[in-house]
């Protein structure tokens, strides 16, 4: 059984942590872990010839886990006869054989691929009728409740504090019912959908007071974007607005969380005011920005009580008093501020950012989406480009997805209006746009694009990232379109990263040679098209480590539309004038397909440009409030060392 860090002797944890946490390296290695968990839980209950209950969850989360669970199924013999498992929620109303729905999900991750009886498998039904479904989710709990309970319920967490579909409000005796979704839900599950328009209102789950039964809940957690809730849900107080946070009073619950899901609490974020710790340069700079954004003091201005009554007096001890701290801070941030972010030729580079030679550099750009280069970083790209550097563009997806059916259409139209305009006659191009109009015209919600229309959409992002790349500066040559294999399924949900997609990647690095490479570091959500983007990169990155240039190369970080560094990860910081934070919306202008009610939109209403100022405007403002220079703006960069 996973354990809690929690130390019980010292009492230090469990001042702020109400619910057992482990934390591990990753998602895969927190997966492998529970799933070890369930393959001992299913062989002692094999033992014991008894049945295994298992409540299991959808969602990004648990992917890792089915997975591991397949392969231990495959490799090590692992049976699952014996098992009998229940899901927690399905969208309602929702066909089984939907691309969105739960028992399509399940089967092809799990149920597929190992031996459990088809008849053990349970999972709310969503073809029901409205009249149907109170008989029906009093049978389900009836069935569990027969078979003496959930022996192990894994559950995800939804961004408000939903476990299953039990809402914000939920009460703790809720019984398995149709619910209403919360609009933050549904905007999570919308990019799914294609859009929030298409997205249910309505769900089946599990109730509360069932899931407060079970013998066992373990909770699966992965990537920054759920940090914040997670520490509402371990360490604040019992609520039904965090429906998570009613796991408290569960005596035998686990969170499994990743190093991202868990940097909000308390231990991992601000570990000083837990237990006595060793000072170290990254932590001292953490505790004293930290303090200083949370005082609203500039750096300089921090004394030795605003130390003290923080929890800071062994910092003060070891390194004091707080003026010598304070300079040394304000000085290391100081020189992550550079208008060179290709350094700055014939200057003494020893403290800034970025090495002055060789002077001309040779620049890689990677964007993950044809549009997340200028969106995070277009005005170093363009700083970069203007400052005689040899920049290069590596667009890793074609990005087709985020195309609306209307732009499609529009675009479709054009070129056949264009064709009959100047007499232009290609039967075969023809037959193909009419085949994505008719296919367009007649779509059903969330059915997959066929080729010929995921070509057109990809045309589209294709010729909005050239455009952009040109408005920067970028000859042809330097701008390159990988297509990379894993995101082409015309789904959400895109294959695994493989050696394909790992060697486009180091083609590209070995052909240009850089002495840096810039890269989306976006690590949100562990299942996302950046992270696997960044994962290609690594791969790549390590492997042509042994070529003599790689001894050369810098890879720098940035973060895309959704988040910014913490101030005290930022390692470059690129200032812009009010003229250039305008330049750099005209270049995301220029990805016309991406304005006005995109596709994957999220939670966020704001249009990417505003999302970008905004980011960079709030960046260039903490600057200044820690006693800086005020500049219009700030693209900030964290440097990866391999």
């Amino acid at each position: 059984m996973l354990k809690s860090n929690i130390d019980k002797a010292t009492g230090f944890e469990k001042r702020f942590e109400n619910i057992g946490t482990v934390v591990y390296e990753n998602s895969n290695s927190g997966s492998k872990a529970v799933a070890k968990e369930i393959a001992d839980l299913i062989k002692v209950k094999q033992s014991q010839k008894q049945p295994c209950i298992l409540g299991l969850a959808t969602g990004s989360s648990p992917k890792g886990l089915y997975a591991e669970l397949v392969r231990l199924h495959k490799e090590e013999g692992l049976s699952f006869k014996n098992v009998i498992s229940f899901n927690l929620d399905e969208y309602y109303p929702m066909e089984p054989d939907s691309v969105n729905s739960y028992v399509r999900f399940m089967k092809e991750l799990l149920f597929n691929h190992v031996d459990i009886l088809p008849e053990n498998c349970n999972i709310p039904d969503g073809t029901l009728s409205k009249e149907e479904i109170a008989d029906y989710c009093d049978a389900y709990e009836s069935k569990i409740e027969a078979l003496g309970g959930i022996d192990l319920q894994i559950l995800g967490i939804g961004g408000n504090g939903h476990i299953g579909f039990n809402e914000s409000g939920s009460l703790q005796n809720s019984k398995t019912r149709l619910v209403a979704l919360d609009h933050i839900t549904r905007v999570a599950a919308s990019s799914d959908f294609l859009g929030l328009n298409n997205t249910p209102r309505t769900a089946i789950t599990l109730g509360v007071k069932i899931i407060m039964e079970s013998q066992r809940v373990i909770l699966m957690a992965w990537g920054e974007g759920k940090s914040n809730i997670i520490k509402q849900s371990v360490e604040g107080q019992v609520t039904n607005l965090v429906p998570a946070s009613f796991l408290q009073e569960h005596d035998n619950v686990t969170f499994v969380l990743d190093k991202e899901a868990s940097s909000k609490l308390t231990r991992i974020n601000t570990p000083w005011l837990v237990e006595k710790i060793v000072w170290t340069d990254k932590l001292i700079r953490k505790a004293v920005l930290g303090l200083a954004l949370h005082l609203k003091k500039p750096i300089l201005m921090l004394t030795d009580a605003d130390y003290i009554e923080n929890g800071m007096s062994d910092l003060l001890a070891d390194s004091g008093p707080a003026y010598d701290i304070n300079i040394k801070i304000f000085n290391r941030l100081q020189n992550t501020i550079t208008g060179w972010p290709g350094g700055k030729p014939n200057a003494d580079d020893s403290k800034r950012p970025e090495r002055a030679e060789p002077a001309k550099k040779r620049v890689l750009i990677f964007s993950p989406h044809p549009d997340d280069d200028v969106i995070s970083m277009g005005g170093t790209f363009k700083r970069l480009q203007e400052q005689g550097h040899e920049v290069h563009i590596g667009y890793q997806t074609s990005g087709n997805i985020a195309v609306s059916d209307d732009e499609a259409l529009r675009f479709a139209g054009f070129v056949c209006d264009y064709n009959a305009k100047f007499g232009i006659e290609s039967l075969e191009a023809e037959n193909i746009y009419k085949k994505a109009v008719a296919f367009l015209e007649n779509k059903k919600g969330s059915e997959i694009d066929i080729p010929e229309v995921r070509y057109i959409k990809g045309l589209i992002r294709k010729g909005e990232a050239h455009a952009a790349a040109k408005f920067i500066g970028l000859p042809d040559a330097h701008i390159h379109f990988m297509e990379m294999p894993f995101y082409e399924t015309g789904a959400i949900e895109k294959k695994p990263l493989g050696d394909e997609d790992i060697e486009l990647t180091m083609a590209l690095i070995d052909k240009i040679k850089p002495h840096q490479i810039y890269a989306a570091g976006d690590l949100a959500d562990p299942h996302g098209t950046h992270k696997v983007c960044l994962d290609a990169i690594f791969t790549a990155v390590k492997a042509l480590k042994p070529k003599k240039y790689m001894k050369d190369c810098w890879v720098w970080l940035y973060r895309g539309a959704w988040q910014e560094w913490n101030v005290d990860e930022i390692e470059m910081a690129v200032p812009m004038s009010p003229d250039q934070v305008l330049e750099k919306r005209h270049g995301i202008f220029k990805h016309q397909s991406q304005k006005d009610g995109v596709v994957f939109q999220g939670a966020d209403s704001r249009e990417f440009w505003q999302r970008a100022e905004d980011r960079n405007g709030e960046t260039a403002e903490i600057y200044h409030l820690l006693g800086l220079a005020h500049y219009a703006a700030m693209e900030a960069f964290v440097r990866w060392h391999f």
